[in-house]
């Protein structure tokens, strides 16, 4: 039974430690909207949406005003676009007006699902929508994109590596004029998760039911106060077990807002995905977790190992709240929406490759990282092969989300606003790797791939 004092501690974790549901994210199907005229399949996805979600922002804000839980987002995510251009043919980007006209019609933050999974190879439409997710993003403002290039069981496709470094860069030079936000809303994976609530990188996987509701929570914050609360020669142990306890009452929560809103809309309860996601405001970073571990700053050698303990700490408490965990689960090291990192970036502390290392230990890879608009395509290919290979080999979901910040060097910032805040453009390594990327193929799937 629920106790008045945890009651006044989850009051307290909301009011002073920045405690909140992050998400919640309705996905919807839209395989039954397929047709092989594009005006037509647009017309059953704009009424199926409309239909199915008409609700979910009244039912978030309710949840929100009755119980007192901060419900920052409330989303959509769909069927990867791609297989139902493949049916259809035409141009893609009217797939994504259509997704906008969704988004603004049923009031939601983000819609995810302009997406195409190409881990083994081009199917009907993969290739024609990778190429227009630049213009789509430049004339939508709620619809985010991505692209699964790798996995552990089929190896990285790399013709689809090169190319999303062209896209990547040509998202930014399209909304060069509006802080390069295109490529804040791309993101590349290796493994991506089939039901990730959390944008850029929401869509409904194709094994998920026909409307499901998923919750991402998220806590920074409330992690870092219970761990400044510790003694400081606590054994490193002992500050895994605060962490799990943590993680513990913050997946309840969870839990309980995602079955509330199951119940109301009438859709079934999907997940929760327990990550910590931080955002720019002074206390909700994961820098500042790792910090309280006993870091003067993130990016100090034994950051790594206590990125992988917190992370692992995260997903044991996280799986003892809730049978439905799933999505990423984690810890989250977006630099430009944490304001730890953001300070550890900008002093010169955190520099990609440290950041690189850290993706092999935590949720999802390198996230909201800004570097200089200069910066080759072919550059930022070989940064999406070294995070796929990470994740391929070490059968996790690896990421990236980077914008090249056009007509800007190392040392400027780019700003966003809002959850995406502010980004210290960083310098990276030059070398050229043109050769390489431009060898595409396939990198084959690694040994550990044979596990039937």
């Amino acid at each position: 039974m629920i106790n008045a004092h945890e009651i006044l501690e989850t009051i307290k974790m909301i009011d002073e430690e920045y405690l909140d549901v992050r998400t919640i994210t309705m996905g919807i199907s839209l395989i039954d909207c397929a047709d092989s005229d594009i005006d037509r399949s647009c017309e059953k996805i704009y009424q199926k949406i409309t239909r199915v979600a008409k609700d979910l922002v009244k039912t978030g804000e309710d949840i929100e005003r009755e119980y007192g839980i901060p419900i920052i987002n409330k989303r959509i995510s769909v069927t990867p676009i791609s297989i139902l251009l493949g049916v259809s043919g035409g141009d893609p980007v009217k797939y994504a007006l259509t997704l906008e006209r969704c988004a603004q019609d049923v009031g939601v933050n983000f819609i995810g699902g302009y997406s195409a999974l190409v881990q083994k190879g081009y199917s009907a439409g993969d290739k024609e929508l990778m190429l227009s997710i630049p213009e789509a993003l430049m004339k939508t403002e709620h619809v985010c994109a991505s692209v699964n290039v790798g996995s552990t069981k089929a190896g990285i496709n790399m013709d689809a590596v090169e190319l999303m470094g062209r896209m990547v860069k040509k998202a930014s030079e399209l909304t060069k004029d509006n802080n390069c936000i295109g490529a804040a809303k791309l993101v590349v994976f290796c493994n991506a998760p089939e039901d990730n609530p959390f944008m850029a990188g929401a869509f409904h996987g194709v094994g998920e039911a026909d409307c499901v509701i998923n919750v991402g929570v998220s806590g920074p914050g409330v992690v870092r106060a219970a761990l400044a609360k510790a003694p400081k020669d606590l054994p490193m142990d002992k500050l895994a077990d605060i962490i799990k306890k943590t993680a513990f009452k913050i997946t309840r929560m969870g839990q309980m807002v995602g079955a509330i809103a199951s119940e109301r809309l009438g859709v079934p309860f999907g997940i929760v995905d327990l990550s910590l996601a931080p955002t720019p405001a002074i206390g909700d970073s994961v820098a500042y977790i790792l910090e309280e571990m006993g870091l003067d700053m993130c990016g100090a050698y034994g950051t790594t190992a206590c990125l992988a303990m917190l992370n692992d700490a995260v997903k044991k408490g996280g799986v003892m709240a809730s049978s439905n965990v799933g999505g990423l689960s984690g810890a989250f090291i977006p630099v430009s929406e944490d304001a730890g990192m953001i300070a550890a970036a900008r002093c010169g502390e955190l520099c990609l490759e440290k950041l690189e290392a850290m993706t092999a230990v935590c949720s999802v890879g390198l996230d909201m990282i800004v570097i200089p608009g200069e910066t080759k395509p072919e550059i930022i290919s070989g940064i999406i092969a070294d995070e796929a290979a990470i994740g391929m080999v070490n059968s996790k979901t690896t990421a990236v989300r980077i914008i090249p910040a056009i007509g800007k060097q190392a040392g400027e910032e780019l700003e966003f606003g809002g959850l995406l805040g502010s980004g210290p453009i960083m310098n990276i390594n030059q070398t050229d790797c043109s050769v390489m990327i431009h060898r595409k193929g396939k990198i084959p799937a690694p040994i550990q791939s044979l596990k039937n």
